[in-house]
């Protein structure tokens, strides 16, 4: 008779058959299995930290390389960022296959994310947005450069990537894979990239990275702006200053205030 141990272990090794030849039916890729716990609590975290501050409203979306599989990313279904739980999480391939849909509602914009990360393997987690005072940069011709040392990265400032150079006449979302790839070729090895008329895709190393970047590049968005309105001219940043700046360390890894601002968005 079997030991229950060698029961188990058959049952496994059958359900893993079975997913591998589903998969291999169906072209849906098998699971890289579940990510840490506390990815995916900074996931939903970084989701309602963005809303809080004002970065994004019932729109825009936050995602995470899988830690187990650098080809697979995480991303919420279908809805405002505020009300996203780990309930709500997909995970994607590079082609932005959902694995685990399981009947629920996409991103059509999950494109930018699946191409950046295709295209940049130094990313680890991608926001996109359509923070208000970034916008007119985007539109205006007037570039977006550092006025303020917490948005140093900035450096010599943030590429602009237009739909209709490319494609003409859109309805300027970046659903399909064509447009993702074209948005990551400008982004280039940028820390973000405007998106003309809609929006702002930024990039980090981690979470904390990719949410605080986009949180002081809406308030340097913001500052700029200001100083413009002034009407004399801009003392900007230096590339120089930025480097040095950056040569510390940027804004230590966030460390400090992605702390606070995952207390004040998740509770203690």
């Amino acid at each position: 008779m079997k030991t229950l141990a060698a029961l188990t272990a058959t049952g496994l090794a059958a359900v893993l058959v079975w997913t591998a030849a589903n998969a291999a039916q169906t072209g849906v890729p098998a699971s890289a299995g579940p990510a840490d716990p506390a990815l995916i609590e900074d996931l939903v975290a970084a989701n309602r930290i963005l809303y809080r501050e004002g970065i994004v409203d019932g729109f825009g979306h936050v995602t995470v390389r899988h830690d187990r599989d650098p080809n697979r990313f995480l991303m919420a279904r279908s809805l405002a960022p505020d009300l996203v739980t780990a309930d709500d999480l997909i995970e994607y391939d590079l082609e932005a296959n959902p694995i685990d849909l399981d009947g629920r509602s996409q991103y059509s914009e999950r494109f930018i994310h699946a191409e950046i990360y295709k295209a940049r393997p130094d990313v680890v987690s991608v926001v996109h947005n359509h923070s208000p005072n970034v916008v007119p940069f985007g539109v205006s011709g007037e570039p977006l450069r550092p006025v303020y040392h917490m948005a140093a990265f900035i450096g010599d400032g943030i590429p602009v990537f237009d739909l209709r150079e490319r494609f003409g006449d859109t309805d300027m979302l970046v659903s399909d894979a064509d447009r993702g790839r074209a948005l990551a070729e400008v982004l280039g090895d940028a820390p973000a990239v405007l998106i003309r008329g809609h929006g702002v895709a930024v990039v980090g190393p981690n979470l904390p990275y990719s949410v605080g970047r986009s949180i002081y590049l809406e308030m340097n968005a913001r500052i700029q702006a200001q100083a413009m309105a002034l009407g004399a001219p801009v003392n900007y940043i230096s590339p120089g200053e930025s480097q040095a700046v950056l040569g510390r360390g940027e804004n230590r890894g966030y460390e400090r205030p992605w702390e606070m601002w995952k207390r004040e968005a998740m509770g203690p």
